[in-house]
This record gives C-alpha cells, structure tokens and sequence, in this order.
C-alpha cells in the first residue's frame, strides 16, 4: 500500500513537472513567434526616418500587432494611419500653454499617484467641462495622454483612467461626435495604451449616452471599461485591487483628498514640455522657462522643433 502512495506521488510530482515544462515551452514558442511577427511588420513597413524611426520601436509594434490579434496586414494599415495622423497632428509638439485654458477646472488632468501597477493615471471629472471647441477639447486629451505616456516607468507602457461623475448631466455631457472622435483616436492612435477605464458612479441618465457610445468601442477597448458604484461590493473591490485605498480620492471611494491646482498643474506641464522637447528632437528656446519658475498658463512664443536626424 505504501509503494503504490509513493508511485502515485511521483506520478503527480512528473505530471506537475511536465506540466510546468509544456507551459514553460509554450511562453517561448509563443515569444519566438511574437518576435517573428514583430520582424515581420517591420519589413512590411518599410525603411522609416526621423520621428516615425522613433516612434516604431519593438514596444511600438507589439502594441499594434496586439490591437489587431497579431494579423501583420491589419496591423500595418493600422501603423500606417497612426503615423499619416502624427505627421499632420504633431502630438509631440503641442505644448501646454496651447491647451492651458482647456485645463483650468481640472476637467482632465495627470493624477499625482500611479496604480498598483506603476501606471500613469488620468483623472477626468466631464461635468467640469469649460469650453465649447471640439477641436481644442480634443487637442487639450491628446496632449494629456502624451505626457501620461512620457511619464510611464520603464517597464510599463500603459495608463489608467479614474473617471468621477460628480455632477454629470446631459447639459455638461460632451457631443456624440466628440466621444466618438475621441475614442477613435485613443483605439487608433495609441492602440493597448489603455489599461483599465473607471466610470466612478455614473448617473442613471448616463446610461442613454453610454448606448450610443459603446458602439464605437472595439471589443478590447470596451473590456477595459469598467462601472463601479459605490454600494457595489464587487464593482468596489475591483477599482481597489487596482489602487491603493490611501492614494485613491475620496471622490472614487478612497481616502485622499482630490486638489486640482491649476498654476502648479501648469508649472509641471511646463517641465514635462522640455522633457518631451528633448525627447523627440526639438530646440525649444524658452524651454528655460519651466526653470525659471513659470507656472501661469499665459501664451508664450511656440517652441521650433525639428525632426531628429534621419538614420
């Protein structure tokens, strides 16, 4: 009786290790096939220069591939959009004295704490919309989302969004065709950049634009959205296994107190705007600026940027 236990426990023991073996061999085949693609998409691409060589890094293109199920063709069409719309919409040279009034109520803006994760997290409160430019109301999100992304650790490539809908109504809510835009953008644009999406106790009302709005959402994107109210156990449980309770606002059931200050927002984008000057090639004389002490979110001479050098 004991020898046939001893066989059975060794039989377990080779099964578990084999098990173990398979799943270790299937990650390196999987990566191996990934690095394959990878390669793939970039001869598909093509040689690239200046910003676009810098922008297509391997990160860059596993983004894309995961976006569109690893398909090279989908994904190249979609790589090659992405970079039409940044050499005409040049994110990375909008600066925040562009979009600082867009920022006055603290209607989006960088949060001062990262996820359990390390990402970079975007707070946007909709009801503190202050302007009517669809234009400018866009422009103002994708600058944010730039600097979420330069200010992502090393080893992390994606962001968070807390969303408070403290005061929402119909007449505060933003257009269709600007949630539609904006969401186009974000899919995109800049494809599995978005890790997790919370609607912080949305109205009830809100639920008659939500039924318009997630159409335009891909099946990846609309996974990433998640609703929590706050006498839901498990909606809350779930935003808390994301956040630190002692970091989280008061306002997304946490206990930290939310201050959106304008002036100092402003004087760290004026900072991040010379971390990205120098990240992406350009020369901007009044980069001096931030050291200086500017803080206000008053015009000021646009930065001349240059593409870096072809390689």
């Amino acid at each position: 009786m004991l020898s046939l236990v001893n066989r059975l426990t060794q039989l377990r023991i080779l099964t578990m290790f084999h098990g173990r073996t398979n799943s270790h061999q299937e990650q390196e085949n999987g990566s191996v096939q990934h690095g394959a693609k990878i390669n793939e998409l970039k001869l598909a691409i093509g040689p690239l220069s200046g910003r676009s060589l810098q922008y297509c890094t391997d990160a860059c293109l596993r983004r894309y591939l995961e976006a569109r199920n690893w398909n090279v063709d989908k994904s190249k069409k979609m790589l090659e959009e992405t970079l039409k719309w940044r050499s005409t919409y040049k994110p990375e040279e909008i600066r925040w004295h562009e979009v600082a009034f867009e920022g006055e109520t603290g209607k989006v803006f960088r949060a001062n704490f990262h996820d359990r994760d390390g990402r970079t997290v975007l707070i946007l409160r909709p009801a503190k919309q202050n302007t009517t430019s669809l234009d400018n109301q866009i422009r103002h999100l994708v600058y944010l989302i730039e600097n979420a992304i330069l200010n992502l650790p090393p080893d992390q490539e994606q962001m968070s969004w807390l969303i408070d809908f403290t005061g929402w109504s119909f007449s505060t809510s933003v257009p269709v065709k600007s949630a539609r835009d904006s969401i186009n953008i974000l899919q995109n644009h800049y494809p599995e950049r978005l890790a997790v999406a919370f609607l912080y106790s949305p109205p009830r009302i809100f639920e008659a634009f939500w039924k318009i709005v997630k159409y335009f959402l891909e099946t990846k994107t609309f996974q990433k959205v998640k609703f929590v109210y706050p006498k839901d156990k498990d909606s809350v449980e779930l935003m808390r296994s994301y956040f630190d309770v002692e970091n989280l606002p008061k306002e997304f059931g946490g206990k930290a107190t939310l201050e959106y200050d304008h002036e100092e927002f402003s004087r760290l984008m004026a900072e991040d705007d010379v971390k990205s000057a120098n990240l992406w090639g350009c020369s901007d004389k009044f980069s001096s600026l931030a050291s200086n002490g500017y803080s206000k979110a008053e015009v000021v001479p646009e930065p001349l940027c240059a593409a870096p050098p072809a390689s």
